[in-house]
């Protein structure tokens, strides 16, 4: 690894840092804000769930182009499954913004199965941040043997993250 390399990387480590606590903390203040005169969104939550499988889809992709070798394409599909990651943080939170939780409404075991899937989504949404924003910066600035080295723990922290949010909103549906 150059120097340069490394000095590109140490620069973007503290954004890191700073968007990975800042972030849980800001949308864990917004759920507490209400957007005045908006009723509820209820078409959203379809959509950001469209937007995780999508998600989910591309870091499959993206896994498969750079095992054939295909770095731009790879680059491109991680682009890509970032900015659709804040996207759907961003219609996340409004939609939170405009409408109260909705209470699961099933009993028994799907119960606590909907909520260990629940719980361990949003635990490892909040843990991913740093990860995704690592791999992704070691991979803007060419330091590939640390890039390679994280990934191989964030794509499937990631790919659980995205697909287990599908499955959340798969299950909650029905008592929206």
């Amino acid at each position: 690894m150059t120097q340069e390399v490394s000095d590109k990387s140490k620069k973007y480590n503290k954004w890191i840092w700073v968007l990975s606590i800042l972030i849980p903390i800001v949308v864990a203040m917004l759920f507490s804000v209400r957007i005045p005169g908006v009723e509820r969104i209820a078409f959203l939550p379809p959509i950001y769930a469209t937007i995780n499988a999508i998600t989910a889809i591309i870091l499959i992709l993206a896994v498969i182009q750079i095992k054939k070798g295909n770095r731009a394409s790879h680059e491109k599909l991680m682009k890509l499954a970032v900015a659709l990651s804040a996207l759907f943080l961003i219609l996340y939170v409004v939609y939170h913004m405009t409408s109260d939780s909705t209470k699961f409404g099933g009993e028994g075991m799907i119960k606590n199965v909907y909520y260990f899937i629940l719980i361990s989504h949003i635990l490892l949404s909040i843990i991913i941040n740093p990860f995704v924003l690592i791999t992704f910066v070691r991979g803007i600035t060419s330091d590939f043997e640390k890039h390679k080295k994280i990934a191989k723990y964030t794509f499937p922290l990631w790919l659980y993250v995205a697909i287990s949010g599908v499955i959340v909103y798969i299950m909650i549906s029905p008592y929206y």
